[in-house]
C-alpha cells in the first residue's frame, strides 16, 4: 500500500469531522439564511457556533470569522480588497516576501500592474526573512505587509511575532497567510497587531472549499476590506452566496480538535521526523530551513546528491506519495520559486522533493525509501 506523504497539500478529513459534515448534508441541511424557519435558524445557529470555535483558537471573536473557500480566496480578498482604500489614502505600497504562496504573490503582481508598488523581501539560505529586512522596506506609504507564517513548501516558520511588534500605528495593517500554522501555531496568531488571517480546512484534517478570513479588530476597527465579489449580502456583505454550513461546521469542528489535540499530534509529527532524518542520514541529505529557527515537523523539504526529484517520486512511487514543490504549481515542472529565492544551487533545487505526514501517518518505510534513493545515486 502506497503511504501518502504530501499532508501539506491537502490533508484527509478526520473522521469526527467527516460524520458531522454528512450529518448537515443529510439532515441539517437548512440554510442559514432562511430566517422564517427552524431549519433556518438551526443551521445560522450552527454556523455561529463554529465561528466561536475558530475564534477561540486564537483568541479572536467569533465576529472575526469571515468564511471563504480556502486560504487562497482569503488572501486575495485581504490584498485585493484593501485596494481602494489605499487609493484614496495615497497608500499604495505594499511589501511582502519572495517565497510567498502564488496565492499572494499574484495578487500584489495584479495590484503592482494597476499602479502599486510592491517591495518583495528576500529570505537567507535556511529560507527565513529577517524581520528587520521586513520592517526596513516598509515606508510612510506602506498600506499592507504581508507574510506567511510558514512556507508551504520548506516548512520555514516565519519571524510573524517580531514583524508585529515593532509596526506601530494604524497603518501598514498586517496580513498573514497561516494556511500551513493554523492549528499548529496559533499563539503567534493571536498577537493583537495582526490584522488579517488566511486559513485552509483541507490542512488541518476538514474538507476542502472552506476556509476563512480573520478580521481582527485592533482600536475599535478592522481593516478596510472591500468586497471582491457582489449580490447576496452574506458575510458582512464581504463574500457573497449561500453559506455552505455543512464544511462550515466541519472547520469548526476541526479547528476546535486542533487545539484540543495539538501538543500530541505535535510529538507524534515529531517523532516521525527524527525517523525520516535518521534514515536519511546516511545519504548525506541537504535539508532546507534550519531547526534551530523553527521548521514544521511534518515537512521536510530534502535533496539526495546526485537524485533528480522526478527520479525519486518515479522510482518510490509504489511505496510512498511525495512532491517535488507545491500542489498548486507542480503540473508546471518550473522550478520552486522559494528554493531560487534561497539562492539554493540548480542541481540542489532539481533533487529536492517535498515529503509531509500528519499525526495519523502510521507504517512508514523509511529504510526501503532510504534504499530506493540510494540505487538512483549509482
Amino acid at each position: 500500500m502506497v503511504v501518502y506523504l504530501d499532508m501539506a497539500a491537502t490533508t484527509p478529513t478526520d473522521r469526527r469531522v467527516a460524520e458531522l459534515v454528512l450529518e448537515y448534508m443529510t439532515r441539517e441541511f437548512g440554510n442559514a439564511g432562511s430566517r422564517t424557519h427552524a431549519y433556518g435558524a438551526d443551521a445560522l445557529a450552527a454556523v455561529n457556533a463554529a465561528r466561536a470555535q475558530i475564534a477561540r483558537t486564537i483568541k479572536a471573536d467569533a465576529s472575526d470569522v469571515l468564511f471563504t473557500s480556502g486560504a487562497t480566496e482569503a488572501d486575495n480578498l485581504a490584498i485585493l480588497g484593501l485596494a481602494e482604500a489605499g487609493r484614496q489614502a495615497n497608500r499604495r505600497h505594499l511589501v511582502s516576501t519572495s517565497i510567498e504562496h502564488k496565492a499572494v504573490l499574484e495578487p500584489l503582481q495584479h495590484l503592482a500592474a494597476t499602479g502599486f508598488e510592491v517591495t518583495l523581501v528576500s529570505p537567507d539560505k535556511h529560507g527565513r526573512v529577517s524581520p528587520s529586512d521586513v520592517l526596513a522596506a516598509v515606508r510612510p506609504d506602506t498600506l499592507l505587509v504581508s507574510i506567511m507564517h510558514a512556507n508551504n513548501e520548506t516548512g520555514v516558520v516565519q519571524p510573524i511575532e517580531a514583524v508585529a511588534d515593532a509596526l506601530h500605528g494604524e497603518c501598514p495593517y498586517l496580513h498573514v497567510d497561516a494556511a500551513q500554522t493554523f492549528g499548529r501555531l496559533n499563539r503567534a496568531l493571536s498577537h493583537p497587531r495582526i490584522d488579517l488571517i488566511s486559513l485552509s480546512g483541507h490542512k488541518i484534517y476538514a474538507p476542502k472549499g472552506i476556509g476563512a478570513l480573520i478580521m481582527k479588530r485592533r482600536s475599535g476597527r478592522r481593516a478596510p476590506i472591500a468586497p471582491l465579489m457582489f449580490g447576496g449580502g452574506q458575510e458582512r456583505g464581504l463574500r457573497p452566496g449561500t453559506l455552505p454550513v455543512p464544511l462550515i461546521v466541519g472547520l469548526g469542528l476541526a479547528a476546535e480538535l486542533a487545539e484540543k489535540e495539538r501538543e500530541q499530534r505535535l510529538r507524534k509529527c515529531v517523532a516521525i521526523r527524527m525517523a525520516a532524518l535518521e534514515a536519511l542520514a546516511p545519504l548525506s541529505p541537504h535539508v532546507h530551513g534550519e531547526e534551530d529557527f523553527g521548521v514544521l515537523p511534518h515537512i521536510l523539504s530534502v535533496s539526495i546528491p546526485g537524485v533528480d526529484s522526478e527520479a525519486a517520486m518515479v522510482a518510490t512511487k509504489d511505496i510512498v506519495a511525495i512532491s517535488n514543490g507545491s500542489a498548486c504549481t507542480s503540473a508546471s515542472y518550473q522550478p520552486s520559486h522559494v528554493l531560487e529565492a534561497m539562492r539554493v544551487p540548480a542541481d540542489v533545487t532539481a533533487g529536492t522533493v517535498r515529503i509531509s505526514w500528519s499525526h495519523e501517518t502510521q507504517t512508514l518505510p523509511w529504510g526501503l525509501f532510504a534504499s530506493r534513493l540510494n540505487d538512483l545515486r549509482f
